[in-house]
């Protein structure tokens, strides 16, 4: 693989103005104009921002890559499938000297821990089901970085997420990418009005398999490179094991009752279940049994048939609304996981930051801790989302 890109190789790469080239301005740049303009882009090491970072390139911008490194750099080495250390850092400072694009690895790992892995910790300990990978982009990545490519006089900061931004008439809009396999707009709903102003998403045309189709068109040694796919601080999906190491006195036992009370045995601490779970429960009685509840207070695991796991009506907390205003109660599509479609629902929206959604049809599994994600009814805009509080069956 050759040091630099020459300019006719990076040619190869669509000159994409999406999200990083008219819209900075509101209307057409010229390549003097560009070439003058900082732009920062968020480099994880896989071949999603690395397309990015090319694309940026590509289009005549003065790019500047940065890497935060999130959890201990030596362990992440160790790991395959994990993101924002080790080899990933490595990774995406080839990528760069590729690009011949100036590159910064910023230490964020205590900020991580603090606003991500805490709280990862503390939600499962309270009964929840945390998401922290909406955690990291809402705050370590949108909020810390978006500062840092700021203070270093950018335009705009550019991610390899797959969604779309457009300007409307009241501001920027959030809508899902072409490629809905990979849409990631459940994962940046608390993204701000304020941000969205900032950030750009060059990939949302983009299909997987053309990102990889221009990283080899290009030379990018990451092109083949595997997604990441668990939790980055989370070896192989074990959270409890995590957990333990953070807080080595959390596993204090309980009983897992029926939801009318009965004891059927005992567990050795609630962060090992979690609502909608069958499996590994150690009870049985004939019956299919679900987790449908847990009282992390008592540190009691509530369980019963699967029909008692439908919810229809939620409540939200920490809601963030991206929509245009007016209406207090409008019908929308409203998503309560990241792999589920959204569905149609009314959403009332509070005064004091809350929300309820009410749900046509009932869905399972819905557990506190989670996040709510709602659409336009007739439109694939993202009208914002909340974390679940609470939730019935009607």
């Amino acid at each position: 693989m050759s040091d630099v890109l020459t300019p006719s190789v990076l040619e190869k790469m669509p000159l994409i103005d999406l999200g990083i080239g008219a819209q900075l301005s509101g209307g057409e740049t010229s390549a003097e104009e560009r070439a003058g303009q900082r732009v920062v882009i968020a480099m994880s090491g896989g071949v999603d921002s690395s397309v990015a970072a090319a694309l940026v390139k590509r289009a005549g911008y003065d790019a500047v890559g940065i890497t935060l490194q999130l959890y201990d750099h030596g362990e992440a080495i160790r790991r395959k499938g994990a993101c924002c250390a080790g080899q990933d850092i490595h990774d995406a400072r080839a990528v760069a000297a590729k690009l011949d694009m100036p590159h910064y690895v910023l230490d964020y790992e205590s900020r991580f821990k603090e606003s991500v892995m805490d709280e990862f910790v503390d939600g499962y300990l309270a009964g929840h089901t945390p998401i922290p990978c909406i955690r990291c982009n809402e705050t370590v990545k949108f909020r810390d970085l978006l500062t840092t490519a700021r203070e270093l006089g950018a335009v705009a900061l550019v991610t390899g997420h797959y969604i779309a931004t457009q300007q409307g008439a009241t501001g920027w809009q959030m809508h899902r990418p072409r490629d809905l396999a990979r849409d990631q707009s459940y994962f940046l709903f608390s993204t701000t009005q304020e941000q969205l102003d900032f950030l750009r998403f060059p990939l949302a045309d983009l299909t997987k398999e053309e990102i990889r189709d221009y990283a080899a068109l290009i030379g990018l040694q990451v092109a083949d490179k595997p997604d990441s796919q668990d939790i980055c601080f989370v070896p192989n999906g074990d959270y409890a094991g995590v957990i333990k190491r953070l807080r080595p006195d959390c596993s204090l036992p309980g009983e897992i009752r029926t939801m009318d009370g009965a004891v059927l045995g005992q567990h050795q601490g609630v962060l090992h279940y979690t609502v909608g779970q069958r499996r590994g429960l150690g009870v049985a009685t004939g019956d299919p049994l679900y987790v449908v509840a847990i009282d992390a207070d008592k540190r009691e695991v509530i369980v019963g048939p699967r029909e008692a796991l439908a919810r229809a009506r939620i409540q939200l907390d920490e809601v963030n609304w991206l929509g245009d205003g007016g209406e207090t109660v409008l019908p929308v599509r409203a998503r309560i996981r990241s792999t589920g479609e959204p569905a149609a629902a009314e959403l009332t929206l509070n005064d004091n930051g809350s929300a309820e959604i009410v749900l046509a049809e009932a869905e399972e599994g819905v557990s506190p801790g989670q996040a709510c994600v709602f659409y336009a009814a007739d439109s694939d805009r993202v009208l914002g989302g909340g974390w679940i509080s609470g939730a019935t069956q009607s």
